[in-house]
């Protein structure tokens, strides 16, 4: 039977959800175990998997084991488990890394849904066909394992539990997180989000699923969260403090890189279903409340800037022209504050004609508050500094609900970010009329742009994701056999960092996973 892919699309959006059309796929799951020098718990884990697999799973499935540079008996154990059990494969890096081993398999792997566990097989496996039903039925683009989520059953220790709810506040406080637990081994995603996510993730080591889960969710796209039945390994060897460390370093660059609009996070945006209640509606107004939020912290972090600069502006000239200048220089900052976080304008076009329309309102602020000054000069003569202070709060207020209003309804306004997206994909377009129409115009959907953002991504991902797919399992590749053993684990090095441009696996024949 031919495995039939989704058709490739545009480097623009990702195309609406829908349900994964299974009777035209041989394998519909492709479970990651990562390794390093796991020789007593791989078998007993790959078994235990399998077995709950054949039981329970009622489409084919796909075990692959990733091997990260292991220098004891794992490498000899993943080779006789690919040979003695048809649905498991073994893949060989040279180098350490769980964000490496899962961005090479899940890149090779033309499974429309691919998941990865712990080799410990700390989760109940129970909740694996939950976990990944919400992205065959195409409601959700990722999911994952929540330890943290009020029905899940935990047994481990203090210090472990201490960890992984601070880790999370961490993560909620500095990158705006809504999901509960970025750390649990037990996660999946659809094949096609993965096609477009990968390479916007740089971290190759613990800190690859947060990332990944944090742009996502900064995307747009739905995250399934399963509570899950989890018991702590002892003997882990994940090391506490060296793993916290690199994590904070990640965080620090991810929220640096959002900050600045670093990443096309526009590439993993979903539209809206077929549900006619999903539609645009014509006149009324978007992410309303999500503006208003905006706008006030914006507003509250100006306003004491304005205060600041008018009570330092004070101590040499008179309040008018330390109104004047505090206001000048706060409404700078205030118009490029909104324009990137409240109005989500990015880029540096038209930016002197917002900054323009700024000072306009600046302007009419600047008369309102002078006003105020003016009017209570001449009713109290000359008032205590507490009272201009006051006063000028108040008609901050004024001025604060009337700068909102007229930068949605002039300045940032819906109708001209739709004519700026209409431009983007119109250029999009335009770039991808050499092929087919739905690539980059080279023939090669897009890809040499899609990877060039990220220096650590394996040269065996697949050039050409057509529909059909003869050979559903990864190629696999037979080394030097190991004495008194068949070993046919593929050795896949990592490629050096400035490769550019991805070559297709070589089609070799092999046996169908299921």
């Amino acid at each position: 039977m031919t495995t039939t892919q989704p058709a490739h699309t545009p480097l623009g959006s990702l195309p609406p959800r829908e349900h994964l059309r299974l009777g035209q796929i041989d394998t519909v799951l492709d479970v990651v175990i990562p390794v390093y020098n796991e020789e007593s718990d791989l078998e007993p884990c790959v078994r235990r998997l399998h077995d709950h697999l054949s039981r329970t799973f009622p489409y084919g499935f796909r075990i692959t084991v990733a091997d990260n540079a292991s220098t004891d008996r794992t490498p000899e154990i993943s080779a006789s488990l690919d040979e003695t059990i048809d649905e498991v494969t073994a893949v060989r890096l040279e180098e350490k890394g769980r964000g490496r081993a899962l961005r090479t398999v899940w890149s090779l792997s033309d499974a429309p849904v691919l998941a990865y566990m712990d080799v410990d097989l700390s989760t109940d496996l129970n909740a694996l066909l939950p976990l990944v039903a919400p992205l065959i039925s195409g409601h959700s683009d990722l999911a994952i394992g929540s330890r943290l989520a009020r029905s899940s059953r935990v047994v481990r220790g203090p210090k472990r539990e201490f960890i992984s709810r601070s880790y999370n506040l961490i993560l909620r406080g500095s990158l705006a997180a809504r999901f509960s637990d970025a750390q649990c081994g037990f996660k999946a995603v659809r094949g096609d989000v993965a096609e477009r996510l990968l390479p916007m993730v740089e971290d190759s080591g613990w800190f690859f699923d947060t990332e990944m889960l944090v742009l996502a969710e900064r995307a747009g796209l739905r995250i399934h969260e399963v509570p899950v039945d989890w018991v702590d390994d002892p003997d882990s060897t994940v090391h506490i403090v060296r793993t916290a460390t690199e994590d904070l370093k990640g965080v620090w660059r991810v929220g640096r890189a959002l900050a600045t609009g670093a990443l096309p996070l526009d590439r993993l945006a979903r539209p809206f279903g077929d549900d006619p209640r999903d539609r645009e509606l014509t006149g009324v107004p978007r992410g309303l409340a999500r503006q208003i939020m905006g706008f006030c912290v914006v507003g509250a972090l100006s306003t004491l800037l304005y205060l600041g600069l008018y009570s330092l502006f004070r101590l040499g000239v008179g309040p008018q022209p330390a109104n004047a200048a505090a206001l000048l220089l706060s409404a700078v900052g205030n118009t490029a504050a909104n324009r990137r976080l409240t109005f989500g304008v990015r880029g540096r076009e038209r930016v002197v004609r917002h900054q323009a329309q700024g000072l306009v309102v600046f302007g009419i602020g600047l008369a309102l508050t002078s006003g105020s000054l003016a009017a209570l000069d001449a009713a109290a003569g000359d008032p205590a500094h507490g009272t201009e202070m006051a006063v000028l709060v108040a008609a901050n207020l004024a001025a604060t609900l009337l700068r909102f209003l007229l930068f949605r309804a002039w300045v940032f306004t819906d109708r001209e970010r739709d004519r700026e997206q209409g431009r983007e994909r119109q250029r999009e377009r335009k770039g991808g009329d050499g092929g087919d129409g739905r690539d980059g115009g080279d023939g090669r959907g897009g890809v040499q742009d899609r990877h060039t953002a990220v220096p650590d991504h394996p040269a065996a991902v697949r050039e050409h994701p057509g529909p059909v797919r003869e050979h559903p399992g990864p190629v696999r590749e037979h080394p030097a056999p190991v004495p008194g053993r068949h070993t046919p684990v593929r050795n896949l090095p990592t490629p050096a960092p400035d490769v550019q441009h991805p070559t297709a696996a070589p089609h070799h024949p092999g046996r169908s996973p299921r």
